[in-house]
């Protein structure tokens, strides 16, 4: 009879199998050392992304069609047969030690089902020139060097108990971009669930040279804000169109008298927010 693996490590993935073989790099390793088994949940059909999790010795999930992340980390996690479950994205990269201090924290804590570590942004081209005033322009977490209780972690690293699946249920596959897992949060944390953030397992959310471009970054920011406004209309917080307007001013200001080009990738997510509100007022 089989072992059980310690973890089984979900990755959803579309069409970036260099992103992904990066990934797979840094964590087929260390899930070989700890008997943890790796999982690449495939939104749609790729030869080069298949090859990719062949390569590294990962399970390989495909749905015929892409239907988005939450659809392939649900595919990933229905495949799974270890009692905890982490999500990473394809296009993160685990420093050493990662998922042994996930493991350490996870077995620490008994009465936490929902863990998560620190992203920290790794912009491989520099990245568009800041004033310093803002965060990266990718999604990041860092709560400090302690471990603490937190609201919400984010899906590019994130641990759960199966228990706490099973119970919650799936992912919500109509929710695409902003708010993937921030909705499912919402649920656990609604039935009286705990997140713990641990400090030690942090990875790196990384951006290629050319994907770290002020176009390729400003393009990428404007699709998350479309969604961005459609979660926080789902959820009954989005702002009038005044507001939107006005942060859109603002990240223009911001970006002219502080000589920020970051500011252009902020300016662009409040500009895709902008391009909802409108279309919410046409439908």
């Amino acid at each position: 009879m089989a072992e059980t693996p310690s973890a089984s490590i979900v990755i959803p993935t579309q069409r970036r199998a260099d992103y992904l073989a990066v990934t797979l790099a840094s964590v087929a390793p260390q899930a070989a050392q700890l008997k943890a088994e790796t999982i690449v949940a495939l939104d749609g059909g790729d030869v080069a992304t298949a090859e990719v999790a062949a390569r590294h010795g990962a399970r390989l999930v495909t749905l015929p069609a892409p239907r988005g992340a939450n659809a392939a980390r649900n595919a990933g996690i229905a495949a799974a047969s270890a009692p905890l479950i982490v999500l990473i994205d394809d296009d993160i990269a685990a420093p050493p030690g990662w998922l042994g201090a996930m493991l350490s924290g996870v077995d620490a804590d008994p009465d936490h089902e929902v863990f998560g570590g620190p992203i920290r942004a790794r912009l491989e081209g520099g990245g568009p020139r800041s004033c310093g005033r803002e965060a990266a322009p990718i999604t990041t977490l860092d709560l400090g060097p302690e471990d603490q209780d937190t609201t919400f972690v984010w899906s590019a690293n994130m641990a759960l108990r199966r228990s706490a699946y099973d119970r919650v249920g799936p992912f919500d596959e109509t929710i695409h971009g902003r708010g993937e897992e921030e909705d499912w949060e919402q649920r656990y944390r609604a039935a009286g669930g705990r997140i713990r953030y641990l400090a030690g397992a942090g990875v790196e959310h990384r951006r290629t040279a050319s994907d770290s471009s002020v176009r390729a970054l400003a393009q990428a920011s404007y699709r998350l804000g479309r969604t961005a406004r459609r979660h926080d209309r789902r959820k009954g917080v989005a702002p009038p169109l005044r507001g939107e307007i006005r942060t859109l001013a603002g990240c223009a200001w911001h970006t002219a008298r502080r000589r920020c080009a970051n500011g252009i990738v902020m300016g662009a997510q409040a500009a895709g927010r902008l391009r909802e509100a409108l279309a919410e007022r046409r439908r």
